[in-house]
């Protein structure tokens, strides 16, 4: 465990002081360059801006690559009609200020209104549209012709991407595929230990042994998550770096469903113990947990390793596969935990082979050009992508104006921290403000202390080095985040890696003075439109989860048709996306300001994601073991269609609930729920009971006994996780109905 955490720390590191190196190349370059380059950047400030923004987004090299992707992107659309603008405009003494406001929202609503642009991009755009704008407003400059001022913010953008790929060049390159083979390898590490502790934990001699292993793998199942993030987000600029490579996107697609489904497979063994009450099995299975344990390590190296090296690993294993398989279990009614378990292994063992043999690729629909054009219209005029253009568009302008009319000299600042902290779809404005302005705040009064005890260029461009590294460590934390770690960096690097604007501590107040007039546009816009807190949106996200979960369940089934089973796995994978959202969406309420508002109810929202995710693991193990059981579809449909109708009324339920005060008749409707759930399971446990006396003689029999109480106790688990959802529900609606008496 603590050389994981060594690695982990390590590579955290490691991209901290890559990050800090376009910065120090922008400032050699700015102070100290060639002429001809210095000469064509007039605007060193969104030099740092682009660099950040490129930096923190990027550990590797297909990141940074991908960076000036979207910068020249972000370029290709802003510079070219500026420059035509200006030329038609011709070179008269500028802008007013209010032409310049309207120009500014014009533009930036077009940017930020298509889907297809990345995020990075319109951010970078919409930096250059307040750059392009301010600049006609404010620009002195009769030395060269007016449409030539665009070029200089180009050369700017430029230096800032070309500096972030240098950064991750030097000394040597920092490559995802190498990245992603050793974080496979410190996976595949911690899942070996994590699954001997499971297994140990299952082979237990009593409850309090089985808890202290069950806590002793924690730290493991949190660093297992954390390692699997991190190998997704590299899986996906794997192509930038070297798009001839042997990885086509199938196998990172298959890479990434061999370490979904470890990861799945681990998480159901630990609910099945921590499920488990009574330790009475392990007498049954003396003998087979060594060479278990064993298989598992060799077939967790086959599902996680590159291939070369989960060869090298299997020589010698060939006797343990061709010879073990899973035990033979005299289930009873009361072992469901115990069939789950093994259930849990065999999917593992079946899911992770099947992954990696795989060579079937996903057909891709064509449609004709006019259904592509209606898409692309219907995509343009959604309600919820014309909302983020609007409010983009208005506290833009507005942010242009308020910040020319305080300082001409320093009035881009205002807008551009509107630009560069633009979000698509509803964002949580308090959570992301305070953040900013905390970061904003912090890294400003960091470079004026800096260049009142540095007087020299060189020591305070040194100074600025440790402090991008601190920036990019706070922002893993909830305090600061994504948006404060940037924010941090930007004002200290604007300081400390400039010259010529003047005393350090005047040009700190009028920057972080005009920050806040930023932050005050877009909160006034937010206000004034559609105010959307982090609380809202977390009991939005819920209500819009409970939806997807009903969707989910509709499509669980024993039909094959191939329509109907991409149309089931979509399903799954948008309920488990909800829930990855809506745990967001929680963390983000947490940690808003509450102001005059009631206070967030993070306690129960917690035990709504936890619920909500052990109920996403169980639909992927029900439909496993209705899979294996597909020649019993007769019998089975029945219980599963009584299940699916238990808890659809539940769910209409609580939706309702959400939105509107609970009726009346809520005890009623509870009683009718909770009566509806006991009679599907006495029918569920008569055909267990049924299945073990007709197939207790034979080996198919005991996997169909296995897969039967592997499915009641999914069936079971999902009844028992929505009965706490709906507690939890109950708790949040009654809290706030109370609080609006």
């Amino acid at each position: 465990m603590r050389s994981t955490a060594r690695v982990m720390w390590a590579m955290r590191l490691h991209s901290a002081v890559r990050a800090a190196l376009p910065c120090a190349v922008i400032g050699g370059t700015t102070l100290y360059g060639p002429t001809f380059i210095t000469n064509q950047i007039k605007f060193p400030a969104f030099t740092y801006v682009t660099a950040i923004l490129i930096t923190f987004d990027a550990t590797v090299l297909g990141g940074s690559l991908r960076g000036c992707w979207h910068a020249f992107c972000a370029t290709a659309q802003v510079v070219p009609p500026a420059m035509a603008a200006w030329w038609l405009a011709g070179d008269g003494d500028g802008l007013s200020v209010w032409i310049a406001a309207l120009a500014a929202a014009a533009a930036s609503f077009v940017v930020a209104l298509p889907e297809s642009t990345h995020l990075m991009a319109k951010r970078i755009a919409l930096g250059q549209i307040v750059l392009t704008c301010t600049d006609a407003v404010i620009t002195s400059d009769e030395s060269i012709s007016g449409y030539m001022h665009p070029l200089h913010i180009a050369a700017s953008t430029a230096l800032g991407a070309s500096a972030s790929v240098i950064a991750l060049l030097l000394p040597f390159p920092r490559l995802a595929h190498f990245e992603v083979e050793k974080l496979r390898r410190v996976y595949a590490k911690n899942a070996r230990e994590r699954m001997n502790l499971y297994l140990r934990a299952f082979d237990a001699n009593d409850n309090r042994t089985k808890t202290e292993l069950l806590l002793q793998a924690k730290p493991f199942a949190q660093t297992g998550n954390k390692l699997l993030h991190n190998i997704t987000i590299l899986l996906e600029v794997i192509w930038w770096e070297r798009p001839w490579s042997h990885y086509s996107k199938h196998d990172l697609v298959s890479i990434k469903d061999r370490l979904r489904i470890t990861e799945l497979t681990m998480s159901g063994m630990e609910y099945s113990l921590v499920s488990s009450q009574t330790p009475d099995n392990q007498e049954q299975f003396p003998s087979v947990f060594d060479s278990l344990s064993s298989y598992l390590h060799h077939k967790i190296d086959q599902a996680i390793l590159p291939i070369e090296k989960a060869h090298e690993k299997r020589k010698g294993s060939t006797f343990i596969e061709e010879n073990l398989s899973l035990p033979l279990v005299p289930i009873h009614n009361k072992h469901q935990c115990i069939c789950f378990f093994f259930s849990c292994i065999d999917m593992f063992i079946n899911k992770t082979a099947e992954n990696h043999i795989s060579q079937t690729k996903p057909q891709k629909t064509e449609f004709p050009i006019i259904e592509k054009i209606k898409n692309w219209i219907f995509k343009l005029s959604r309600s919820d992508r014309l909302e983020s253009a609007l409010k983009c568009s208005l506290s833009l302008g507005l942010a242009v104006v308020s910040g020319l009319m305080l300082e001409k000299e320093n009035g881009c600042w205002a807008s551009l921290t509107v630009a560069t902290g633009f979000s698509i779809g509803k964002q949580p404005f308090f959570t992301a403000a305070n953040s900013r302005a905390q970061g904003t705040a912090v890294g400003s009064v960091y470079g004026v202390i800096c260049c009142f005890l540095f007087h020299y260029l060189e020591l305070r461009l040194l100074s600025l080095l440790p402090w991008i590294v601190f920036s990019i460590f706070i922002r893993h934390s909830r305090m600061y985040g994504q948006t404060g770690g940037m924010s941090a960096a930007a004002g200290a690097s604007l300081i400390l890696g400039r010259k010529k604007y003047g005393p350090p501590s005047e040009f700190a107040i009028a920057r972080i003075t005009s920050v806040f007039v930023g932050m005050f546009c877009f909160l006034l816009v937010e206000l004034l439109i559609q105010p959307n807190r982090a609380a809202t949106l977390a009991k939005r996200q819920l209500y819009l989860t409970l939806g997807a979960l009903e969707n989910s369940l509709n499509g669980t089934g024993f039909r094959r048709v191939p329509k109907f089973l991409q149309a089931r796995e979509k399903n799954q994978r948008k309920f488990e996306t909800r829930v990855q959202e809506l745990s967001i969406s929680v963390a983000d309420a947490d940690s808003e300001p509450d102001f005059w508002c009631l206070p967030f109810q993070t306690s129960c929202y917690k035990k709504v994601v936890a619920s909500l995710s052990c109920i996403v693991n169980m639909v992927y193990f029900l439909e496993y073991n209705l899979e294996t059981l597909s020649e019993y579809h007769e019998q089975l449909d029945n219980e599963l269609e009584l299940l699916k109708e238990s808890i659809k009324s539940l769910l209409k339920y609580l939706k309702v609930s959400l939105v509107k005060t609970p009726p009346v008749d809520i005890e009623e409707k509870s009683r009718e729920i909770e009566a509806g759930k006991l009679r599907n399971s006495e029918k569920v446990n008569e055909l267990v009971i049924e299945y073990e006396e007709k197939e207790n003689e034979r080996r198919h029999g005991e996997t169909v006994v296995r897969c039967m109480g592997a499915i009641e106790f999914c069936i079971s688990s999902m009844r028992k996780e929505i009965d706490n959802v709906e507690i939890y529900v109950k708790e949040i609606v009654q809290w706030e109905n109370y609080s609006t008496k």
